[in-house]
């Protein structure tokens, strides 16, 4: 047995972060890892999929700008660059951080067994201060008939694949259906997606949807809203039929449906903690009724982002170092971008999830690149800015931005939700001219300020 402050199992975004925290910070670390250092966001998810995006979007924005032509795409050198986005699918550049820290890192599966204790095959280490779980997610998989036997893609194969598939099918129209979608069908594919809803993305802003659902039909992508696959069936290829009673052939099918915890195998019946759903925490990230047990980033099911896994992985390690810690942002509120062209970015609420909450809000519009700046990135592209304001306490609880090359505008206006900042000292925030960061003086503009 061999025994450390702290246990980590998953070295993800979240785990790292953690056991980085922590190391740091004098205590001793494990972290225990059955694949990649780094986890499925480095290798299967952000990063080859903005890999892919970036050259899609580059492209969009060549063409809106006058006295400049653009070829057509290297798949090849899309594909080599990815590669080395993902580092070849090695973490030999990963691990030198840990060690920096002075976290020790166990190669396998780790599971509990029992309080403070983790075995990894047969070698077992006691946590004297705290295990932390951090397991992520993994592709839900529906139970349509044949779907598991068709043998079909995940986020890893439609991130990690060599060629693009002649005829790729997608079911799923959230943000993994329409990233893939918008890549794969630049990249040479014929795609076909389905979708059980009426409109893509639909956890976010309407508009936003119109946008993303009119520019994958701009960049070929065959489109089917209220359709759902009910069978699937792989020979030589794969044909899926839908319940409006017609058949889709491909090359290749991509679920996307969402996320499920990662909780299955790792010992939590012998703490007898969950089932096979999200493990809960309270907002300091423990288990509740194990204080020497936490849990972050998608495992726990509260903000299924990366960026919220490092956040919720700082909280956690304030804790066990005996610092304050506050939770101040989680769930749906949470900072997020589709990095499809058009952007996609937002914080806080919607408009329906505010008025939902009983909050009294006004929202306001613009065109996001209806400025100065306008006119030299995003040079009539589609593009909307709203922020949606609590009249009461006058605080903007959510903001969404879509356009061209809008994610970095995010930030400004998770500090204005975050902080609560209210729209009077907003008001003298002045944006730089001529950039399209006006687009917030054109916003509290109409509003009435």
């Amino acid at each position: 047995m061999r025994e450390f402050d702290v246990v980590v199992i998953g070295a993800g975004v979240g785990g790292e972060v953690a056991a980085g925290r922590l190391g740091e910070n004098g205590l001793s670390v494990a972290i225990v890892e059955d694949r990649l250092v780094g986890g499925e966001c480095s290798y299967y998810a952000c990063m080859p999929s903005k890999a892919l995006l970036r050259p899609v979007e580059l492209a969009r924005e060549v063409s809106r700008v006058p006295g400049l032509e653009l070829g057509p795409i290297d798949v090849a050198a899309v594909l080599r660059r990815r590669d080395d986005v993902i580092a070849r699918l090695d973490d030999a550049g990963q691990v030198p951080w840990l060690e920096a820290r002075g976290v020790t890192l166990v190669r396998g599966r780790g599971r509990l067994a029992g309080e403070r204790r983790v075995v990894v095959g047969d070698d077992e280490l006691l946590a004297r201060k705290a295990v932390i779980v951090a397991t992520g997610s993994t592709a839900l998989v529906p139970d349509i008939p044949g779907l598991r036997e068709a043998r079909p893609w995940t986020n890893i194969e439609a991130t990690t694949a060599t060629k693009a598939p002649p005829r790729f099918a997608i079911l799923g129209g959230g943000v993994v259906g329409v990233e893939m979608a918008q890549a794969w069908a630049a990249l040479g594919s014929r795609v076909t997606l389905v979708h059980r809803s009426d409109r893509l993305i639909e956890r976010e802003e309407p508009f936003a949807s119109v946008q993303v659902l009119e520019a994958l039909r701009e960049g070929g992508v065959d489109v089917r809203l209220e359709c759902s696959a009910i069978r699937v069936t792989r020979s030589d290829h794969v044909e899926l039929e839908l319940d409006d009673g017609s058949i889709i052939d491909a090359d290749e099918v991509l679920v996307a449906f969402g996320r499920v915890p990662g909780v299955a195998g790792i010992g939590l019946e012998t703490i007898a903690v969950g089932d096979d759903s999200a493990l809960q925490v309270t907002d300091e990230m423990r288990v509740p009724g194990h204080d020497w047990l936490f849990a972050v980033g998608d495992v726990n099911g509260r903000a299924l982002l990366t960026h919220m896994a490092k956040y919720q992985a700082r909280l956690a390690a304030d804790i066990v170092l005996g610092r304050r810690s506050e939770l101040r942002s989680d769930g749906a509120q949470s900072p997020r971008v589709i990095f499809t062209d058009p952007q996609v970015c937002a914080v806080g609420l919607t408009l329906e999830g505010a008025e939902a909450a009983g909050l009294r809000v006004r929202h306001v519009d613009v065109d996001t690149s209806g400025n100065a700046g306008g006119s030299f990135v995003g040079r009539g592209a589609a593009g909307t800015a709203r922020i949606i304001v609590d009249e009461d306490r006058r605080v903007i609880v959510g903001a969404t931005i879509t356009g061209a090359e809008v994610a970095e505008a995010l930030h400004a206006a998770t500090i204005a939700v975050v902080a609560e900042v209210s729209i009077d000292d907003l008001w003298h925030a002045v944006p730089s001219f001529p950039t399209r960061s006006e687009l917030w003086l054109k916003l509290l503009e109409s509003y009435g300020l």
